[in-house]
């Protein structure tokens, strides 16, 4: 059987070599509790706090500052939550965060759930490269602001926001930052202190581990209520019995990861440069790019096509694995990182997101190529049929 090529690496990736077996291991053979102090628990203990290093030595961050969640929307939630939550009655600040319109929606929501409550939102412009800008962050930092929350690279566009610089302005004024960086870790080189983070967020299935396990980096010192109480796992932070499997995937991804990111980068942005320039050199001008040129992942292609629909494109191409940059309907789009950009209805209907990972060779960015350009001169001269409602893939960039 042929599968189709997938391009849809940002939605989730296949596990890295040898995960599987390190699951297999503990999900089978040592599937104690790690919280057995009899000879069962022993292994999975050992496993728990070996995947806390592993991922930890691919943040650049001591091991007692990851706590491991049951997802990246978990760990977002945790450090939104639990900031405000812990903060509270301090005296000084707790009643203003600040995020920006591009954010993922477990940041969105959860800052509207705490709005909701109380809380004093500020929800940042982005400009037309979905970029916050430095200046904009300054001026919105009020005596009362607790938290800001700006991720790391944008899941639908790529785009990497200036973290460092953010960081520092929030630092400048005794606020804390927060970043998600589901979509950085595993796909480039860089450490917490290189950003200036003070909480950041991950997910396992980004970068090679399974879906269900995720993790947030709290630096040490910073007061946090945990979601989730009862027995006093993850330093009370994240109580239930550890999802040892999944936990000890994470470890193990993080270290495939660190042991080849710098090889992968380069050969994976060298084929999204590929793939771009191929169907550029097919369609021309009618190809344009959603995001920062430069600023973005590399493994994110979102472009588009001009006189498209991107979810009628890719249900005429089962052959090829991806999502739109928006979900749209009879033409329109909802995408509120496109909106928030800027992006004209048609350009904003026509956007696809192409995301490559460690699997993509290749001949999958020469045949995507020719798919898609057989596809848009289809549509241009009336051939393209709008049966499907949706495309092949995961059309929601949203997922965690």
């Amino acid at each position: 059987m042929n599968l189709p090529v997938y391009l849809d690496h940002n939605a989730t990736t296949p596990l890295a070599p040898g995960v599987l077996d390190v699951m297999t291991r503990y999900l089978a053979g040592d599937f104690g509790n790690p919280s057995s102090s009899h000879n069962y628990g022993h292994a999975p203990r050992h496993a728990v706090a070996t995947a806390r290093t592993q991922v930890a030595d691919l943040l650049g961050v001591h091991a007692n500052e990851i706590v491991f969640t049951g997802s990246g929307s978990e760990a977002d939630t945790l450090a939104l939550l639990g900031v405000t939550a812990g903060q509270a009655g301090t005296g000084r600040r707790g009643g203003h965060v600040i995020t920006q319109a591009t954010e993922h929606p477990a940041v969105l929501e959860t800052c509207r759930g705490l709005a909701a409550n109380g809380t004093r939102l500020t929800v940042l412009p982005v400009d037309e490269h979905g970029l916050v800008r430095p200046d904009d962050l300054a001026a919105a930092i009020t005596p009362d602001t607790l938290l800001v929350s700006i991720m790391h690279a944008n899941n639908e566009t790529g785009t990497i926001q200036p973290i460092t610089e953010l960081a520092t302005i929030a630092h400048r004024a005794g606020v804390l930052f927060h970043t998600d960086a589901a979509q950085t870790v595993g796909k480039f080189r860089f450490t917490v202190a290189e950003l200036g983070a003070d909480l950041l967020s991950l997910a396992g299935h980004k970068f090679g581990g399974p879906k269900g396990v995720g993790a947030l980096y709290i630096r040490d010192g910073l007061t946090l209520q945990p979601l989730i109480r009862g027995g006093g796992q993850e330093r009370g932070l994240r109580s239930g019995t550890e999802n040892v499997a999944g936990i000890a995937a994470i470890g193990a991804a993080a270290q495939h990861a660190a042991d080849h990111l710098d090889q992968q980068q380069a050969r994976i942005s060298g084929l999204r440069d590929d793939l771009h320039r191929l169907l550029v050199d097919v369609l021309g001008d009618r190809v344009v790019l959603n995001g920062h040129p430069v600023h973005r992942l590399p493994n994110t292609l979102n472009i588009s096509m001009e006189g498209t629909v991107g979810t009628h494109l890719l249900a005429d191409l089962p052959q090829l694995a991806a999502s739109t940059g928006s979900a749209c309907h009879d033409g329109s789009t909802n995408s509120p990182v496109l909106a928030a950009m800027g992006l004209g209805p048609d350009r904003a209907a026509a956007a696809i997101r192409l995301s490559l990972g460690p699997t993509t060779t290749d001949s999958d960015i020469s045949h995507a190529a020719r798919l898609l350009s057989t596809a848009v001169l289809g549509h241009e001269h009336g051939r393209g049929h709008h049966s499907r409602s949706s495309p092949v893939g995961d059309d929601a960039p949203s997922a965690r």
